[in-house]
């Protein structure tokens, strides 16, 4: 069971290794400063795209928490609703 592992990890790492090694090559046919120029601006690209995966992401927890205050309230009215019915029924 332990070589059928090993063989499973050694082909992942194989496969990591091949996609390293043309991600450095995909740098390494470019001129230096033409490199670091376009890995500052891919750079700066991903850095607002998470910038605006973290606003999304603390807008669904504000909606998420607007939505339980909302289901709250509902309650509330509705149990408040049910007493006033109940309470006119004795008369």
């Amino acid at each position: 069971m332990q070589s059928t592992n090993e063989s499973s990890n050694s082909t992942v790492g194989a496969i990591k290794d091949a996609l390293r090694y043309l991600g450095d090559a995909s740098y390494a046919i470019l001129p230096e400063d033409v490199a670091h120029r376009l890995a500052e601006i891919k750079k700066n690209f991903f850095g607002g795209v998470r910038c605006v995966v973290d606003k999304e992401l603390e807008w669904i927890d504000a909606r998420v928490a607007g939505g339980d205050r909302l289901r709250e309230e509902w309650r509330q009215r509705h149990s408040q609703a049910e007493k006033d019915k109940t309470a006119g029924e004795g008369i």
